[in-house]
């Protein structure tokens, strides 16, 4: 790469790669068009990267180009090429011509070869596409999205090229392919061609053959011809040594068993007894890539074991000091940065040498212990750690053919390979006791004393050592709902052993027993249900990088499973119990009956089953009504079929007995039907209902609405309705009339109202033809469906796939609204003689190519912008979701078929309409009427004080922009359009750039600290703030950074910019300093900052601010901190004393610029009374300069005051002053006397009197208290006094801590003053006057 590197273009000719471009893809491994290209390598680095593959090494890119260079000369042959190569080669260049996102997929079982083929196609078709490899997180998502978007990027417009990226995740690939859509739209990019084709090669035990390549421990006919060439070109290369060459060998003889075992022939004299370091070390090695194929040790670990120090040059190699095994192990290393690292030659060697051990007494539950005891003492590298816990604790996915349908059937293995290896094996003993010593080695770790739990209460039937270990587990990680799952699971199943095995003590004591072991199931399962609450809240993302967090149901799923259990084991000993579940006799009243006198006891827990069977049963009931767990998954059956046996049970025949309200018997048959819900009508069809069963379900709903009038009941009413016409009944026309008027005349629905009710008005008023107008405007009533969805689902919804419940058909009235059901059944009466793979129908869509379906569905017009599709409707457009993103690609005319999933409208079966109008739909200036709420970033505008330290800067010709916000992670970042030419500063940073016309750009603050300690900073410090600079359209004449230095103490020519590069940081000169900023012409961006050079015997001054904090401590307890105008550095300081406790107390910060390793002292007009340390402080640019004030009985106001002294100067010079108030530090508790926040005593008060909920709203999401998604749900509120509630709702979830957050937020408000103040001293009145209750 003489040039430097290059990457491919669509034309077929290569463009040079600018340093901005690399340094910005940190987390891809990119394969550039020339790689190796003009470069020289020392021939015996050639020589061991080819035989260390040969040997068994993971394949290097660098042992492509040795290969293709071989074959060009003549001097070898190639690598071979499994039989898949071609088969993908083919799919990837088919698939380039799609627009968008695809997949090419490649399966593997370890050790065949699969990462080499997967690695060879990349490096072949190097010169045709963008080939990289993805190395970084796999939890990026939407960083890696940037940069796969970059690289296609790179270059002009005509310049861009697909990027073929190879993972080795699936489970990230439908939330890249969002992402990447999502970065293409916004930085406005119009692709002509695939923009990236997903190389999804994933390493399986057990391969099953599909529609994606699979690769197996089994050559053709042809490659074992290959395989005979090779080893004869190896053979005339490398004479006898290419005889150690197993990681070929054993492929060439394809995967022999018997040339694997000749090869562990030196394991068979191994003993038990006094084994030597270097055969234990074998032993651990075998084992570990036996059960985690890909795992390694570190070299630096192995001599550490062995007692042996690293290798010197010319000293013998690990390897050799390996003897006799030298020749079954490989160390590598992956790149010039990474330690060596040591595993087996191939997998088959590590599981025939580690049968070989357990033949020789050796057994594996020995050698995993021997490795615990060994290996992972003191601090254990990450990545063992990882491969430990995936040898113990990760289950196995079984996957096999479904019988029904294309799709797979996946079930889980109970624990990990390794401890049903040693179960069977051995002995169940053997696998708790290495499952218990992990438990005891890594005692912060929460995953191995969970699997001992599990262990316990399946397999040994031990619950009281299931109990301890599951609650072990959860201490160590109180605050992960799947953790805390295991305990409720011990005691569910103690109960099921109990019911099954008749273990039960004598018969008085069954119930006792029965119910005192159901407690403690219930308590364990409610406790996990609020963590699993608390966790989506705490978890939930409002940025793109969402990786969409399941809601955790284990618990209330559980919850039903321990009520069933129960209910059966009870009712078969008594019937008497069945009217007391159900709740039609109280339990104390028929304790005599019952046979024990001492079941009151758990009167509390009985009185309750019953509705929280109820409240469960619903939630399931929508749940599995409106989602799925993807497109192409359903939910295991036995879900829905405890859930409704649960239901069954404790509904029973009759309502409870204290309910004595209207309607209560009719509720009751709709609850044995299951249909007392919205969810539960919709369900219907699902449940198979008959038409006589839907017409009285019809006819109770019409009994309850005709006697309560209520809004919901008339729409179950009409649902029901409408589920009766999809069983093709005949309805009487006098229905809709009556009915659909009243329904209409309720018009318009809040955002309040559930999301079922929004959704039928959406289908009653849609219109029929793309011509008609809607009498109401379907943006405002999608907007407002989207808002209900939000509120009401998307919390428990949100990682599912969302089912389509109707859709839009060519009849009127009721007739048109067509249930999903109604058309399976269409397809499956076309095709009575065979069972049709109907979830695959829907994943592909093709059930809407079938001629019934299409006689029935009403196509849509719409159009396909900006990634965006819209339903054209009376002359506007209406923004739709649509079911395949991936057909958003290109802008043109379409229609498509309309259905109603319980967030709104979507389109199903996008087609091309005409592509005549597809240049037309291009033009700019085109306003799209959108439904959903207006997507800005709303935050905290934190305005930062560059420019205004008591010096002299013109701001006047500068246009100052407010960005826009948005938070990913806790990492804010900046965005700004200037629409024309200009001088232009942000508001937030102080940054500067001068544009000829209109300009795109955004940046987010970075961290100095990594940057400071290389060489070429080493005489440096900090000037200003650190930016990472990303423009996204047009380009910057100028470019002025921010600086916090005092001018008047330096001379121009100290300052530089540090300039961001992967391939090492520089430093770039600057072209103008003035008091607040350094100029740049024409600059290139990467992350950038001001910097000064420390110059010896030149003081160098610089601009702080001050940051006080009152901290939690017993007596005033001051932290006093001295920080540069770095907002990185602000935020790490405030985030560590918050956490803390901390408060702030806000005051004015220094005019006069402080000198850099001076000497500062802080003084207090108390100091009899206060104790300051230290009582210096040189300040240092590499550490945070802070002060602790503590004072024992602080009780009045008291001053501040920072003092310098230079060292040719005796005399302090006073720097800066304030005063603490006794306000500041007293009566700042948000907690009165009698414990009650103040936000939840004055609760009404807030609702009724807080007018401005904007500023607040703001500085809550800045704080983390509101998320993006929580932020729309309050804004869309229609009035203050409703926002305020949704500010309070989610306030209150987030605990004390964003009461706190809240009560500082109203206390800091100008405007609220007077109303804090008031309700201040009315709280205070409160607790002092025992008098006065408040209700």
């Amino acid at each position: 790469m003489a040039h430097g590197p290059a990457l491919s273009t669509a034309r077929g000719v290569n463009i040079y790669v600018e340093s901005e471009i690399r340094d910005s893809l940190s987390l891809l491994d990119v394969l550039y068009a020339n790689q190796f290209e003009g470069e020289s390598f020392d021939p015996e680095l050639l020589e061991q990267t080819e035989k260390n593959l040969y040997r068994g090494a993971p394949p290097k890119w660098l042992n492509f180009h040795i290969s293709e260079q071989a074959e060009s000369s003549g001097r070898g042959l190639s690598l071979i090429k499994r039989d898949g190569y071609d088969t993908l080669m083919q799919q990837i260049l088919h698939r380039r011509k799609r627009p968008g996102v695809s997949t090419v997929k490649l399966s593997h079982q370890p050790g065949c070869g699969g990462t080499t083929l997967a690695m060879q196609v990349l490096w072949d078709l190097r010169k045709t596409l963008r080939c990289a490899v993805l190395t970084g997180s796999f939890t990026e998502t939407r960083n890696i999205a940037k940069e796969v978007v970059q690289l296609y990027k790179a270059g002009s417009q005509d310049k861009q090229n697909t990027v073929l990226l190879l993972l080795n995740d699936e489970q990230i690939l439908k939330n890249l392919q969002e992402q990447i859509m999502e970065q293409i739209a916004e930085q406005k990019t119009a692709p002509r061609m695939a923009v990236v084709i997903f190389f999804s090669c994933v390493r399986k035990d057990v391969v099953m053959h599909s529609d994606h390549v699979v690769l197996k421990r089994s050559l053709s006919h042809t490659e074992k011809q290959n395989f005979n060439q090779k080893l004869k070109s190896l053979s005339d290369c490398y004479t006898d040594q290419h005889k150690q060459f197993h990681g070929f060998n054993i492929m060439q003889t394809d995967f022999s068993q018997y040339y694997v075992s000749q090869v562990c022939a030196v394991l068979s004299n191994v003993r038990k007894a006094n084994r030597p370091p270097k055969t234990q070390l074998a032993a651990f090695l075998a084992l570990l890539n036996t059960y985690v194929p890909g795992s390694y040790l570190l070299e630096s670990q192995c001599l550490d074991f062995l007692k042996l120090k690293n290798s010197n040059y010319g000293e013998p190699t690990l390897e050799e000091r390996m003897k006799p095994f030298s020749h079954l192990i490989i160390s590598y290393q992956q790149d010039t940065n990474s330690e060596k690292r040591v595993r087996m030659a191939h997998t088959l060697i590590a599981q025939s040498c580690t049968e070989l051990m357990a033949g020789a007494g050796v057994t594996r539950s020995d050698t995993a212990r021997n490795f615990l005891n060994h290996l992972c003492k003191g601090e254990v590298p990450p990545c063992l750690l990882g491969f430990i816990k995936d040898m113990l604790t990760k289950r196995e996915t079984n996957t096999e053919a479904n019988q029904f349908n294309s799709a797979e059937i996946k079930d889980q293995e109970r624990f990990s390979r390794l401890i049903v290896d040693i179960q069977e094996m051995e002995s169940r003993v053997q696998s708790a006791s290495v499952l218990k010593l992990a438990s005891k080695t890594f005692k912060q770790n929460a995953f191995f004393p969970q699997a001992l739990a599990r262990f316990y209460y399946i397999e040994l039937k031990d619950y009281t050592q299931a109990e301890m270990w599951a609650k072990q587990a959860k201490q160590r990680d109180p605050q992960n709902s799947f953790i805390a799952d295991t305990l409720g699971q011990v005691h569910k199943n103690h109960l099921n052993y109990l019911k099954d095995a008749d273990q039960l003590p004598d018969i008085p004591a069954k119930p006792r027993v029965i119910l005192r072991l159901a407690t403690k199931a219930i308590e364990a399962f409610k406790d996990e249900e609020e963590l699993a609450e608390n966790e989506h809240d705490e978890t939930k993302k409002a940025d793109g990088t969402k990786v969409t967090h399941v809601f955790n149901t284990r618990g209330k799923f559980g919850y039903l499973q321990v009520c069933n259990i129960m209910y059966n084991v009870l009712v078969s000993q008594n019937e008497t119990w069945r009217k007391v579940l159900t709740k039609n006799v109280s339990m104390c009243s028929v304790l005599e009956s019952l046979g024990d006198s001492k079941l009151y006891r758990f009167n509390d827990l009985i009185r309750i089953l019953r509705d929280e069977v109820e409240r469960k049963c619903g939630f399931f009931d929508k749940y599995l009504t409106y989602t799925k767990p993807s497109m192409k998954k359903d939910d295991a059956p036995y879900i829905s079929r405890d859930t409704s046996e649960c239901c069954r049970n404790y509904v029973g025949d009759a309502p409870p007995k204290h309910m004595k309200k209207r309607c209560d018997d009719v509720i009751q048959k709709l609850k044995q039907n299951m249909a007392d819900t919205s969810a539960g009508v919709l369900s219907c069809l699902d449940r198979q209902c008959t038409e006589s069963e839907l017409k009285e379900i019809t006819t109770w709903w019409e009994e309850i609405y005709s006697s309560k009038s209520s809004l919901i009941a008339l729409v179950n009413y009409i649902l029901a309705h409408i589920m009766l016409i999809n069983t093709q009944a005949m309805i009487s026309s006098a229905f809709s009339k009556r009915y659909l008027n009243t329904f209409k005349n309720k018009m318009p629905l809040s955002p309040k109202e559930a999301p079922e009710l929004h959704m039928l008005v959406l289908l009653l008023y849609w219109p029929t033809d793309s011509e008609d107008k809607c009498v109401f405007d379907l943006s405002q009533l999608i907007q407002c469906m989207h808002c209900s969805y939000q509120h009401a689902y998307k919390k428990h919804f949100g990682s599912r796939y969302l089912r389509p419940l109707f859709f839009i058909g060519k009849c009127q009235g009721l007739n048109r609204i067509i249930h999903r059901i109604f058309l399976e059944r269409l397809v499956l009466g076309q095709n009575k003689e065979t069972k049709q793979d109907l979830s695959n129908n829907w994943s592909n869509e093709k059930i809407f190519e079938d001629p019934s379906v299409q006689d029935q569905l009403l196509k849509i017009e719409g159009v396909v912008r900006n990634y965006r599709v819209y339903a054209t409707v009376g002359g506007r457009e209406i923004e739709v979701d649509a079911n395949l993103r991936n057909r958003l690609w290109k802008p043109r005319q379409v229609s498509f078929y309309l259905g109603f999933t319980i967030r709104g409208p979507v389109a199903f079966g996008i087609l091309t309409r005409t592509a005549e109008k597809e240049m037309d739909i291009l033009k700019p200036g085109r306003i799209i009427k959108k439904s959903g709420f207006p997507v800005i970033s709303k935050g905290f505008y934190k305005r930062l004080k560059f420019g205004t330290f008591g010096r002299t800067t013109d701001s006047s010709h500068w246009t100052k922009l407010v960005p826009e916000i948005r938070q990913v992670d806790k990492v804010h970042t900046y965005s700004l359009h200037s629409g024309q030419a200009g001088h232009f500063e942000c508001s937030v940073s102080a940054l500067r750039w001068v544009c000829k016309k209109e300009n795109s750009f955004r940046y987010q603050f970075c961290s100095w600290e990594d940057h400071m300690r290389k060489p070429v900073c080493i005489k440096y410090m900090p000037a200003g703030p650190l930016l990472d600079i990303t423009v996204t359209a047009g380009k910057m004449e100028e470019l002025h950074l921010p600086h916090w230095i005092d001018c008047n103490s330096v001379s121009s020519d100290m300052f530089a910019v540090l300039h961001v590069d992967t391939c090492g940081d520089t430093l770039d000169q600057v072209s103008e300093v003035t008091s607040s900023h350094i100029k740049l012409l024409h600059p290139t961006f990467s992350p950038r900052g001001a910097i000064i050079r420390r110059k010896l015997g030149w003081p160098v001054k610089a601009f702080y601010d001050v940051l006080i904090f009152k901290t939690k401590k017993e007596f005033l307890t001051l932290h006093v901190y001295f920080v540069p105008l770095d907002q990185d550095i602000q935020k790490t300081v405030k985030a560590k004393e918050t956490s803390n406790g901390s408060k702030v107390i806000p005051k004015p910060s220094p005019d006069k610029s402080l000198q850099m390793l001076e000497n500062v002292f802080l003084t207090t007009d108390m100091d009899t009374h206060a104790v300051i340390q230290p009582d210096k402080l040189k300040l240092r640019d590499e550490r945070i300069n802070y002060f602790e004030v503590f004072i024992r009985n602080a009780d009045c106001d008291f001053t501040l005051k920072l003092e310098s002294s230079q060292k040719k100067n005796t005399q302090r010079d006073t720097v800066w002053t304030c005063t603490i108030r006794k306000g500041d530090y007293q009566n700042q508790t948000s907690v009165d006397e009698q414990g009650q926040h103040f936000v939840d005593v004055h609760r009404t008060a807030l609702i009724n009197r807080v007018r401005d909920t904007g500023i607040i709203r703001d500085k809550l999401m800045e704080n983390g208290v509101l998320s993006s998604e929580a932020y729309d749900t309050v804004e869309c509120q229609p009035t203050t006094q409703s926002q305020m509630r949704e500010i309070l709702k989610y306030v209150t979830s987030a605990g004390r801590r964003g009461k706190d957050i809240l009560y500082e937020i109203l206390k800091g408000e100008r405007n609220l003053k007077s109303l804090i103040s008031e309700l201040k001293e009315s709280g205070e009145k409160r607790s002092v006057s025992p008098s006065i209750h408040f209700l």
